[in-house]
């Protein structure tokens, strides 16, 4: 192969939900564009072996064997794993990492990536997220909600949002399909909470389901979203937002994406003479051959860990501690969401009344905790989540009566959570072993991440908040739960890359160009300044939109 035919424009390495939004761009203003995956080819419609079985189809009825968990005891955590999506994540053994402190590493490398397992909730921040960091003292976002505003509708119109407008400053609005609609205990929870906690705004969730697709989503090949709940496995209808049924075709349609496959991505080459990153370098997953190729900008987008790992171990003589990384902040600076609280009651509901298919979402409460000041023992906040419906009767004996007995809703139960901000602390960060390496000959990544004292604060808070609006919302048995799961199990996992104004204490600028490396992005989690307490996935694919037009236009001034 020449150097010729491993040349392109740009290439975007990772095709998940960053990755998808790079390559769409990116194609759409004309560039010839290399898309490189670790992992395997997942073709929308073709490649979801699993979507439209029967319980019945599966050797398992869809479960876990013995030997499947005792395999895997860290996916196996991961509410998505069964046998019905075994396939799209990756088991223990096949890319093993060092935890210095427990921390679970959930992957799915394949093209698109974890977009098909995501759970799909996209909430916009506010500008009390972007601006709250830089009051508490922890970081400083180089761009305002405002600025921002316009790529979070870009990216909404073409995802596809569902939600009902709030008009809320907290949780502002997103460019809407039709909302899901709550259950009638849910409505009647919602009117308690807000009238006894006038600072609780209870919503309907929003989520990257298409309730009444637009002619957008239709030019895309995607249809209505059906509830079926099975969403892990890959949606044939394309209901749900992913890079396979969506910006990775559109990508492709324009005539300017290549998609390369088993790519394990070993390093981004800089050179000393042009001061700037003139490629990749690149191991084949089944041959092990090593290939190279070029590009004018590269955009980095292998989800967080892995971004840290590629910058890390792409080292020079210009960048002997990583690419970038004069300041050893790389891999620092690492946090995620915090699950741990969880709430269950019961609640007294109409019996005559069920709920049926499957919502994809569920309402939630923006939060409410030192929003425009502080005001608690804690630094931010939480977002809660919660739902109430009726499970299976319960029931006992065999036969007939018994049969009937389970084919009736039985009580109402309520569940509740928090996703709560951690602060990104220097000492939370991922670093490459010295002595352990991958299969390729890839350094091993080692995790030291941890909760603090502030994270255990933030969630007795919850749990005390949440009792009481549940005891405002009348329910009963109210239960609460550590659930002590380590980070991580969230998936939320940002920073390592943070963007800032000062390249004294940040890797990238507002344009999520590498301050010391100009043509190279980095807009995946791993750019993130802080957390927020909203789901991460649309504010990814906003900054992602953002960087890349800037990129086009730089190109086009020679400024890069």
């Amino acid at each position: 192969m020449s150097t010729k035919n491993q040349t392109y424009d740009a290439i975007v390495i990772g095709s998940g939900i960053s990755g998808g939004w790079a390559a769409k761009e990116l194609c759409e203003k004309g560039l010839k564009t290399l898309v490189l995956e670790r992992g395997r080819d997942v073709v929308h419609l073709k490649d979801y072996p699993t979507a439209t079985k029967n319980p019945w189809d599966f050797p398992h009825r869809g479960g876990k064997t013995i030997e499947l968990v005792k395999d895997n005891p860290i996916v196996d955590r991961c509410y998505a794993y069964n046998e019905t999506s075994a396939h799209f994540f990756v088991k223990d053994n096949e890319h093993p990492y060092v935890q210095e402190k427990p921390y679970d590493w959930i992957r799915g490398y394949q093209v698109g990536g974890k977009s098909l397992l995501w759970a799909r909730q996209t909430q916009r921040w506010s500008k009390y997220d972007f601006e709250g960091p830089a009051r508490d003292g922890f970081g400083e976002w180089p761009i305002t909600y405002d600025e921002l505003a316009p790529w979070y509708s870009h990216v909404e119109l073409f995802a596809g949002i569902s939600g009902n407008y709030d008009k809320l400053d907290t949780l502002p609005d997103s460019e809407f399909l039709p909302a899901w609609e709550m259950t009638s205990v849910e409505k009647g929870m919602q009117s308690n909470i807000m009238k006894k906690f006038k600072d609780r705004n209870v919503v309907q969730g929003r989520c990257a389901h298409l309730t009444v697709p637009k002619p957008i989503h239709i030019e895309q090949g995607r249809q209505q979203c059906q509830a079926r709940s099975l969403c892990e496995r890959g949606c044939p209808f394309g209901g749900y937002f992913s890079s396979n049924a969506s910006t990775i075709p559109w990508a492709q349609k324009t005539g300017n994406l290549t998609l390369q496959t088993n790519s394990v991505v070993h390093s981004i080459i800089y050179d000393e003479a042009k001061q700037k990153a003139t490629g990749v370098r690149v191991i084949d997953s089944t041959t092990n051959k090593v290939t190279e190729y070029f590009a004018k900008i590269i955009f980095l987008n292998a989800a967080t860990l892995n971004t840290n790992l590629i910058l890390l171990n792409s080292t020079s003589k210009r960048f002997p501690n990583g690419l970038g990384n004069d300041n050893g902040l790389l891999g620092k600076y690492v946090a995620f969401h915090n699950y741990r609280g969880k709430l269950s009651a019961t609640i007294d509901g109409p019996m005559d009344e069920y709920y049926y298919g499957r919502r994809p979402t569920q309402p939630m409460m923006p939060n409410f905790r030192n929003v425009h000041k502080q005001e608690m023992q804690f630094q931010r906040g939480y977002m809660t989540f919660f739902g109430a419906g009726r499970g299976r009767a319960h029931a006992e004996g065999v036969g007939g009566e018994f049969k009937d007995a389970i084919s009736e809703p039985g009580n109402w139960y309520v569940s509740m959570m928090m996703q709560g901000e951690t602060i990104p602390k220097k000492t939370n960060h991922v670093r490459l072993s010295t002595d352990q390496k991958d299969k390729w000959g890839i350094p091993q990544l080692i995790t030291s991440v941890d909760y603090d004292q502030n994270d255990v604060l933030s969630m007795n808070d919850f749990i005390q908040a949440g009792s009481e609006m549940l005891d405002a919302a009348g329910c009963k048995n109210i239960v609460s739960a550590d659930t002590k799961q380590a980070p991580g199990l969230d998936i939320h996992e940002m920073g390592g890359v943070r963007m800032g104004k000062d390249p004294a204490t940040s890797l990238l600028n507002e344009h999520n160009q590498m301050h010391l490396c100009k043509n190279v992005f980095v807009t995946d989690g791993s750019c993130m300044v802080s957390t927020g307490t909203q789901n991460p996935s649309l504010t990814f694919m906003a900054i992602t939109a953002r960087a890349a037009n800037y990129a086009v236009e730089a190109l086009k001034k020679m400024e890069i």
